[in-house]
This record gives structure tokens, sequence and C-alpha cells, in this order.
């Protein structure tokens, strides 16, 4: 009877990072976006750092930086979806690193999510608050939430280039895996022309037993 593999245990502290991560970024989006409602007047560019950085309140209808304003249905369908499954991959992580970018992914994501399920018009149809400008960089107005998942997605890439695991282990790179392979190949070799291998194997005769021509006495059988 072949016993299945024993799982993972799931790591504690790797999923309370993650949903630390995820809290911290959606009561930042949120409570930014509520001092901003209730504070910034509509449409208006309030310069905070000359031409670098404004504050102009927009309400998008659309994904981040406003793309795809006729689509907001469509983009709270994919944000729930991220974010169910980053809950449910999360069980698999074990890496620190890995739990705080799926965090901050996870917190972004359900920042401009809980706008679009909320806020008017309608449930599921809701725009989105957006308040950061900075012309010299993008013509796009977007908000915290979004800053957080383009940081999450630029560490993802990072991680994914550095061969981090979701369970934290190291994927060896191409020149670590022949050098393996190499390595393999040779104990093999060495193992199989040793003289310890190759030597024939010969039963030891028993001491208890009669040597030839002589019998039990030791006498000669002649």
């Amino acid at each position: 009877m072949v016993r299945p593999a024993p799982t993972a245990k799931v790591s504690v502290r790797a999923i309370a990072a993650l949903a630390f991560a995820a809290v911290v970024v959606v009561a930042l989006d949120q409570g930014v976006k509520a001092l901003v409602v209730a504070n910034l007047p509509y449409g208006q560019v309030v310069p905070v750092l000359g031409d670098a950085l404004q504050l102009l309140y927009v309400r998008n209808p659309g994904a981040a930086f406003s793309f795809a304003v006729n689509m907001t249905w469509v983009f709270s369908i994919v944000s729930t979806a991220v974010v169910v499954a980053i809950i449910v991959f999360a069980r698999r992580i074990r890496s620190m690193w890995w739990a705080i970018v799926l965090g901050m992914l996870l917190g972004g994501a359900l920042g401009n999510l809980l706008d679009r399920l909320f806020r008017e018009p309608g449930f599921g149809r809701g725009h989105v608050v957006d308040f950061i400008s900075t012309p010299w960089m993008m013509p796009a107005i977007y908000n915290i939430a979004d800053s957080f998942i383009c940081v999450s997605m630029v560490v993802f890439v990072l991680l994914v280039i550095l061969g981090v695991n979701l369970d934290g282990t190291r994927a060896l790179t191409a020149k670590q895996q022949r050098a393996a392979d190499a390595a393999a190949r040779s104990d093999a070799a060495d193992g199989a022309d040793s003289p310890r291998a190759s030597r024939p194997v010969v039963a030891e005769p028993d001491p208890r037993a009669p040597r030839e021509g002589r019998d039990v006495l030791g006498h000669d059988a002649t």
C-alpha cells in the first residue's frame, strides 16, 4: 500500500505577514481616499511639488491609470478573481518575501475592489477614486492601491528572476543544474569502477566444516 506524501505545514508567520501587509495597504488606501473625497475639489489640480507631484481628484470607471473606462464590471470580476487566487495560494507560501509581495498585491486589489463594489453609481460598477498626478512620469491619474500593485509586480518579477520559490527555496540556475548533473554522473561512474564494486563475491568457507581429505576427528581419511 502506497501512502500519500505528507503535506507541508501551513506557515503561520507567512500568512500573518501577508494578512498584515494587505490590511495596511487597504487601510492606507481607503483612509486617504476618504480624506480626498472630503477635502479636495473635484477635477481641480492642487500642486504639491510643482509639476512633479500634483493632487487631482477624479473618479475612474475603468482599470488602473484610467484604462478601459467602459468595462468597470469586467475589472470588478478580475479583481475578485485575483483576491480569491491569492487567498487560495496563501497556504503554500513559506517565504516572507513572497508573503509581503502578495500581501501588497492583495491589499491593492482589495482597495480598488471596495470602490467598485460600494461607490457610486452602483454595486460592481462603482468608480475608483484617483488623485495622484505625476505629469513628468505618466499622464494618467492613480491612487495608493495602484501604486502598491505596481510595486508588488516589480518585486514579483525580481523574485522570479532570482529563483525564489513560494516555499522559500532557491531554484538552481542552468549552470548550477549542469554542475549538479555532472557531479551525479561522476559519483555513479566512480561507484561502478571501484574495486569493491567490481570484485566478485566469494563465499567464505565455514571453519566448522571438515577439511577435504580428513574426517571429522582430524585423521586422514585414507
